[in-house]
């Protein structure tokens, strides 16, 4: 039995058609998932027990699960009923809906077992956002070389790259991994990463090399509406040193300001101006009921 801050007992799951108790749930060591990592999965926040930005995570969903060549399980009417059915048996108002899809249990072989039918799990923890300090004063970050594969873009559980990285980040005291690959910033371990410099917003465009973060569209999307400049475009090492505030995105952190990169301050030292604009203006949103 798992332990209780693993898998709280009022704590429900969705696996394969059923609701179980999340201590309960169990997967075959025979899953792709296990054996290879051969699957995709979403993290949707919900505040107030309402999906936040679900189109947007459902689209990635769709292209994550097309690029692996798993046929997509459910369509958007199913998914959005299992998760609100899955909400519901949780306790919590805010949630953090985790959501994995593999290419199911099979005999361990690279190439795609024929007829495998997909495993689909669902779980939703309370949902926990940056702490007021952590918001008031923001985090440490250190810069390391983007050593990953070049399918970035596919939301895919087979993470160990990303995990050695935010060790390594965290081992010297740090919130997050900012990585650079060519000279040129790419993403955090598990965030999007914004610049900003003279009052503009800067970040990387959607390529092969980024996740499409959903949490990076509100971003830009609240910046457009707010007639805040914004330049999608390769971000260099250098500009990214000599920023004057820099921001991790992503669907449990929201918007966060980094002010120490590298042990050296960025800009201030403390959360800037721009930063607290959108902050306030992510709060508005998602509490909005709008986008969802």
């Amino acid at each position: 039995m798992l332990p209780d801050d693993i898998a709280p007992p009022d704590a429900i799951a969705y696996l394969n058609g059923e609701l179980v108790p999340l201590k309960d749930a169990r997967v075959s060591v025979l899953d792709r998932g296990f054996i290879f990592g051969d699957g995709v999965y979403e993290v949707i926040p919900v505040y107030n027990r309402i999906p936040h930005r679900l189109a947007g995570h459902l689209a990635r969903l769709r292209g994550s699960l097309a690029a692996i060549g798993i046929q997509n399980p459910h369509d958007d009417a199913q998914w959005e009923a299992l998760f609100r059915q899955t909400i519901a048996r949780n306790p919590h108002e805010d949630q953090a809906l985790y959501l994995q899809v593999t290419r199911g249990i099979a005999k361990r072989d690279h190439a795609f077992p024929a007829g495998a039918t997909p495993t689909v799990f669902v779980m939703c923890n309370k949902l926990v956002t940056p702490s007021e300090q952590a918001i008031a004063e923001g985090v440490k970050a250190m810069t390391f070389p983007d050593n990953r594969w070049l399918r970035c873009d596919i939301k895919s559980t087979s993470l160990l790259p990303n995990i050695l990285l935010r060790q390594a980040a965290v081992a010297q005291g740090c919130a997050e991994a900012v990585m650079l690959r060519d000279g040129l910033l790419t993403e955090g371990a598990a965030s999007n990463i914004f610049v900003v410099k003279n009052g503009v917003l800067l970040t990387p465009p959607k390529s092969h090399l980024i996740l499409p973060g959903i949490t990076y569209d509100v971003v830009l999307d609240l910046a457009g509406r707010a007639g805040l400049p914004v330049e999608l475009r390769a971000v260099s090492e250098a500009e990214v040193h000599a920023a004057d505030e820099i921001w991790l995105t992503s669907s449990t952190r929201e918007v966060l300001a980094i002010t120490t990169l590298d042990n050296k301050p960025v800009g201030s030292g403390k959360p800037g101006p721009v930063f607290r604009s959108m902050h306030a203006l992510f709060q508005q949103d998602k509490r909005s009921g709008a986008h969802r």
